[in-house]
């Protein structure tokens, strides 16, 4: 069988798709991939539905080899250098790795997380309906853990499809937007205000599970302690010590800490994508606008197919282009003679 070898990975990678969902009563966490969006438009490259299961690579480099015939493949999400066998792959589009070929990646820049995409999906065993990994709870497929150098994943031979690039429409930048609550009553109006008018940044000990937040305590009315209930999500509690944390999608499914706010669901991949390190705000908005900016959230995923395009093929002759004056007449700098063309 045609199989994609994991030939060297960083921490922080696992197969993801759309999460386990239908079962968080039972505590079941959805888990699933940091940045949907990066997912579906990876997905959608390589004609697999929207949440297919697919590698998310951490901020580490990573490298994937082609056995037993070629394997095709697309990357989206935090961009990083790319190269199959030393010719430059470019991110958003489709490529064919051929049989003992090596795509090659290198530390991620200006995110977090990127996804690698198979034709065909990753094949498992799905658990509980789906094959995202949590490493805590021991789910997954066709690993419960994160990916290591010589995992292999079963893939189907590449087709001879045409390559197809994508034009997403790019994130907006600004304060990651959220909505108060659901125990914002927890909080002064003035720990609210702080919260809003603060710069934050993500701490180095953040994970899947949560994004700890660096900035100004956040103080309680009436201590820290609540009766446990149900997380989401986004959901921002506040600990004793006054760090907020964000819950991402290995978060535990209930927590006893008071709820500030919630990311809503069209800003959270854009926050999942933020390094650590690096300053944001966030900007409180209405139920009304949430749900309008989740209905074009949505209706963005559905489109993706709608946005790609063929690739042209154009093969470039580098030796040629060595020998081609195709900077025009070259003058000296300290040649005077050279600063007019010949007569």
């Amino acid at each position: 069988m045609t199989r994609l070898v994991v030939a060297s990975i960083g921490p922080a990678s696992s197969v993801q798709d759309g999460g386990r969902h239908g079962a968080q009563r039972y505590g079941l966490t959805p888990s699933g991939a940091m940045d949907r969006l990066a997912l579906a438009t990876a997905n959608a490259l390589v004609g697999n539905a929207a949440f297919a299961a697919a590698v998310e690579i951490g901020p580490f480099g990573a490298a994937f080899t082609a056995r037993e015939g070629a394997v095709r493949v697309a990357l989206s999400g935090a961009a990083r250098s790319a190269d199959v066998a030393g010719r430059a792959a470019a991110f958003d589009t489709s490529m064919t790795i051929a049989e003992g070929e090596t795509l090659t990646l290198g530390f991620a820049k200006g995110g977090a997380f990127s996804y690698l995409a198979i034709e065909g999906g990753i094949t498992g065993e799905p658990m509980f309906g789906s094959l995202a990994v949590n490493a805590r709870a021991g789910l997954g497929s066709p690993y419960q853990r994160p990916l290591q150098a010589g995992d292999e994943l079963p893939a189907q031979a590449a087709s001879d499809a045409p390559e197809q690039r994508i034009e997403v429409p790019q994130a907006t930048g600004g304060p990651i937007r959220v909505l108060f609550g659901p125990q914002d009553d927890e909080f002064a109006e003035e720990s609210k205000k702080l919260f809003l008018d603060s710069e934050w940044k993500i701490s180095p000990t953040s994970d899947r599970m949560g994004y700890r937040l660096e900035g100004p305590a956040i103080k309680h009315l009436h201590g820290h302690n609540i009766v446990s209930d149900g997380t989401v999500n986004g959901s921002i509690q506040v600990p004793g010590n006054g760090a907020p944390i964000v819950l991402m999608p290995d978060r535990g499914t209930t927590g006893g800490y008071p709820k500030i706010a919630t990311v809503i669901s069209a800003d959270l991949g854009r926050l999942a994508q933020i390094t650590a390190g690096t300053g944001f705000r966030f900007k409180a908005i209405g139920m009304a606008e949430a749900q309008r900016e989740l209905k074009e959230f949505a209706q963005l995923l559905r489109s993706l197919p709608d946005h790609l395009r063929a690739i042209d093929s154009m093969e470039l002759n580098v030796d040629a282009l060595h020998d081609a004056n195709v900077a025009g007449h070259a003058v000296s700098a300290v040649d005077a003679e050279t600063w007019h063309p010949p007569v």
